[in-house]
């Protein structure tokens, strides 16, 4: 009986929000928990990328970028493994933290915006996050990245009119980046978005494909801007 009470005590106290985990343990989600190792490769992936481009004085945006994507990884996988309120935030926090500083450095090295418009811009982006905030339960919380596709979908267009279409006589794919994350993004928050609808026919859930999808998108937005030009023009 004492053991009986115990475990269910244990249930309350661990998140249960994904459809494959059906019980507490820190293996009762291991796809769940695994496919984090698709940020951890990314982030190996650009930090390759990384060190070809600069051998030396590398970027610190760039860098910061890099070691955000391992930080989701590693965040997203402790969330998934103890399942408790503190992991939740490891695996939040991070993730707002990247969005922010892409954005940022976007707007400021890439575009060139002087700090009033790119200022603006953030705010805007803040105020967007904080009405999808308002709707926690909508979509299956999948909401709350609206703002984030919205701006990968707008900067994706920017990215692929303001970058030479031709970089060394040769065609310049690099410009389609962003665009080509935007359509891996609606990919994977499709599948983000199903996880729980589609339980009862999958007991595995499709939050894992939304893992392996992110990694991607991460890597091919971090990549755009290791790799873009900055405009020619500045407004500082």
């Amino acid at each position: 009986m004492h053991a009986s009470g115990h475990l269910k005590e244990e249930i309350r106290s661990m998140l249960d929000e994904y459809c494959e985990r059906l019980g507490p343990g820190l293996w009762a989600e291991p796809w769940n928990a695994i496919t984090n190792l698709a940020f951890i490769l990314a982030a190996f992936m650009l930090w390759r990328l990384l060190k070809q481009r600069y051998p030396a004085n590398k970027p610190i945006g760039d860098l910061w970028l890099v070691i955000m994507v391992a930080v989701i990884g590693t965040g997203s996988g402790l969330y998934h493994t103890f399942a408790t309120v503190w992991a939740m935030w490891l695996d939040v926090i991070p993730i707002l933290v990247f969005q922010i500083s892409l954005l940022w450095i976007y707007l400021r090295r890439i575009l060139r915006l002087g700090w009033t418009s790119s200022s603006m811009l953030m705010m805007i982006f803040f105020a967007a996050n904080y009405i999808a905030g308002l709707y926690p339960d909508l979509l299956n919380g999948s909401m709350m990245y609206a703002p984030a596709i919205l701006s990968v979908l707008l900067l994706g267009i920017l990215h692929a009119m303001s970058q030479p279409s031709l970089t060394n006589g040769k065609a310049n794919h690099e410009r389609w980046l962003l665009l080509a994350a935007f359509g891996v993004f609606c990919v994977s928050l499709t599948f983000r978005t199903l996880d729980d609808r589609l339980c009862s026919q999958w007991p595995l859930g499709t939050h894992f494909l939304w893992h392996l999808l992110n990694g991607t998108v991460l890597y091919l937005a971090t990549r755009a801007v290791i790799t873009a030009r900055p405009r020619a023009d500045s407004e500082d």
